[in-house]
Order: structure tokens, then sequence, then C-alpha cells
């Protein structure tokens, strides 16, 4: 997940984590040429969900009984603290043996930070197994720094029977055609959208997708170098996200509401108590695990354009996943990464509906017609934008996610949104 997305895709005190101490990656001395000495493997991940939660454990279990000397230890967290726990220890100089990235730039600052391995020589057999699209957002200078798991596209999932009770025969293809849906549902007596805002990261994929559609990627990325979030651009894609909280859209009390948990944003959507959610490709398996789950009565459509915006309708917004390996961690860690990317292990995860492919020939393992949707949907992208959160260094991410917030809570203005959100990417600098 998100990240987890992500995205995306996140704070406990550590005592002995990391690659650098404690138990973490250590060995025990080989005496007399025997066994091959003892490693316990630190990993971190954030899928608490299933299928993921049980897939992921039964392969620690696999590599383990291949690798005898070997004991994985996994802590395993949701998306916030998830990545307040891992910004708690990378900060101290250490990282996790294995842990889980969205890549992009919170990666490379960790990289830079010397936290990560370079593990482009250990895994250069099996690179080529690897879509591009699925390598891209680990791999800088030439050089590999983890292995995708996931790769996938944010959109709206939306409950066919609700569009249905409230007059809409087709998913909008526009904005404006998207705040006109909003109203006829609320008509109908119908919550339009679920939204963890508490946790503020499902929040900054309204504002992302309404920059990329107003603005264009380019625009985005040119943010990320001149460090101005003030263009007028940006300001529109401010100003529509107000006008969409200002239809009080989404449902009670999701201010304090989180993600994944019994009354959250999947729970809501998931036991038919909204109309839609903007989220990434792991949100049928999310309702599902979170909430009753939709069947056959959920459908999926990408984020509709906006009329007059500079970017492309094919644009696509997301992420996947990968697993990282912490630069002192033992070899094993390395192989424990390979052995989780195999097609024969990788495709149970892909088939079960938990992942999207990342290796080519996999494709024909996606079953579910919704999931099908968001593959077709990032094969015909013409272009590609990682979640913000990640793709810009870690503190400008929080303020794009904390300031969205603000403007969706009422307390920020669309102007003190990009003013915000440059000041600190100009410390940055």
């Amino acid at each position: 997940m998100r990240r987890t997305f992500v995205l995306i895709a996140t704070a406990v005190l550590l005592a002995g984590c990391g690659g650098g101490g404690g138990e973490t990656g250590t060995s025990q001395p080989n005496q007399g040429g025997g066994s091959p000495a003892k490693v316990t493997l630190e990993w971190w991940h954030l899928s608490t969900s299933e299928p993921l939660k049980s897939l992921w454990a039964q392969r620690a279990k696999e590599f383990e009984a291949k690798h005898p000397n070997v004991t994985i230890k996994a802590t395993v967290l949701e998306n916030d603290a998830y990545k307040a726990k891992l910004t708690t220890i990378t900060q101290s100089g250490k990282a996790p043996d294995l842990f889980a990235t969205w890549g992009g730039g919170v990666l490379k600052q960790q990289m830079d930070a010397g936290l990560v391995k370079d593990i482009s020589g250990d895994v250069a057999d099996v690179l080529p197994n690897f879509t591009p699209a699925a390598l891209s957002a680990y791999q800088f200078d030439g050089k590999t720094y983890a292995l995708p798991t996931d790769i996938g596209a944010v959109g709206f999932w939306y409950n066919k029977k609700h569009f249905e009770k409230a007059g809409i025969t087709q998913p909008p293809a526009t904005w404006a055609e998207f705040l006109e849906d909003v109203k006829k549902l609320k008509a109908a007596g119908i919550t339009p959208i679920a939204l963890a805002g508490k946790e503020k990261w499902p929040g900054h994929y309204y504002w992302a997708y309404l920059a990329m559609r107003i603005a264009g990627l380019d625009a985005l990325k040119q943010a990320a170098v001149d460090k101005d979030f003030t263009k007028p651009d940006f300001v529109a894609a401010s100003q529509q996200v107000k006008a969409l909280a200002d239809l009080q859209p989404f449902q009670k009390g999701f201010l304090g509401a989180g993600y994944g948990t019994p009354d959250g944003q999947a729970a809501t959507m998931g036991n038919g108590k909204a109309a839609m959610e903007l989220m990434g490709q792991w949100a049928p398996a999310v309702q599902d695990s979170s909430g009753k789950g939709l069947g056959d009565d959920l459908g999926f459509f990408p984020f509709p354009i906006v009329d007059g915006g500079k970017g492309s309708a094919t644009d696509a917004f997301g992420g996947g996943g990968g697993i990282a390996v912490g630069t002192d961690a033992p070899p094993e860690a390395v192989q424990f990464v390979k052995f989780m990317t195999e097609m024969g292990n990788h495709t149970k995860a892909v088939a079960a509906g938990g992942v999207l492919p990342v290796l080519k020939g996999e494709e024909s393992a996606v079953k579910d017609a919704n999931l099908k949707q968001v593959a077709t949907m990032l094969a015909n992208a013409g272009g590609f934008q990682l979640y913000l959160d990640q793709a810009y260094p870690p503190a400008v991410g929080q303020q794009v996610n904390d300031s969205v917030a603000e403007l969706i809570a009422g307390t920020k203005t669309p102007e003190e949104v990009g003013k915000d959100v440059t000041e600190v990417a100009k410390t940055e600098e």
C-alpha cells in the first residue's frame, strides 16, 4: 500500500533496529566452518490488509525454510505510522535491513544520506525481467536501489448502485461533470465521497491530479526545480479542491477518519456508505478487508479532465511499492528481495489481487476486471507522476499533504497552499 499509495506509500522509538545496530543484520560467528552464520533480518512493510498481509508472511516463512540460518523479523504498520517510524530511524542514521519504499525523492534522500544499498550488481541478472515503468522510481544515475513489488495508479472507485440511484448513467469525463454528479448524489441522500481526512495523504491526491490536469505534468516537474508552487495554475488547482470541499461531499466525521480503520475511508466505501473514493489499485482489497466489500457493484473510472487545462487526459498519477535494502544489511537481505520478486512468487500476489504486474509476462495473472482497467490505464498512460509526497523531498511532500488537508478543512486559502509549500521547498535548497 501506499502508500501507498501509497504510493507512496511513514513513530515509535527504535532501539536496536536498522542494519547498523542491535540484532538487525548481525551474524553469529560461524565456528568450525559448519552451518552458515545465523542472521536476523529486520523487514518493515505496510501491507496490513489481505491478501498481502498473509502472502508476505508466507513468503518470509518459505525463505526461512530455504535458508535455515535466517530469521525474518517483520514490522508491519499502516501508512502514516510507517512513514513516521521510518523517518525516526533514518534521521538517527540507520535503516532497517529491508524496508518498503515508494522510490522517488524520499528514496533519493535516503540514498544521498548513505542509508540505502546500491544493489545494481547484485540484481543485474534479474533487472531485464522487470518492466521499465515499474523500475523507474527506484533507479538514479543508472543505479538500482530497490526492486519493485507493485505498480499502479490512482483513480475513482465507485458504487454502481449509488450512481444508478442518483440518476448518473455514466462516470464523469470532466471535472465540471464530476462536481455536478456530487450534487446529484447529495440530492439522492447519498454521501458522495469517503475520505480519510486524519491521514492527509488521501486528500493530496485531489490536488495532485487537479494540478496535473490544469497545469500539466511538466509544470509539476518544473516546480521541483524552481521551488515555486504559487503560479496561477497551482492556485487554480487549489481553488477547485476548495470548490469540491465547499459542496461538503465527505462522510460525517471525515476529518478524524483513518484510511484502513474499522470506521475509516475504505470501510465507509466497502460498507456502501459512500459512493466514491479516490484511491490506488489496492482499494478493492482494503475495502474487502475493512468492510463488507461491494463485489460486482464496484466500478472504476480515471480522474476527469479539466476543461481548458494543459494536462493530458491520459496522464496518470500513482506509483508502486518496492523493497529497499539498508546499507549495512547482510547479503541475505538482497537474496530475500530477489526471492520476493521471482516470477513464481510474485505472480501469486498478482493473481490474488494484491498487486499489479511488475514483471514482463505477468499480465495474464490479473483476474479482477477493475484491476485490469487500472492496468490498461497504466499501459496507455502518456505520462506518469509519482505521488507528490514521495516525488518531492520529504519535507516538501509533507507540506503538500498538510496544506491540502487544511484547505479541505477550510482553514487555509488556495493562495496560502502555494505559498506554504513554496516556503518549505526553498528551505530545502
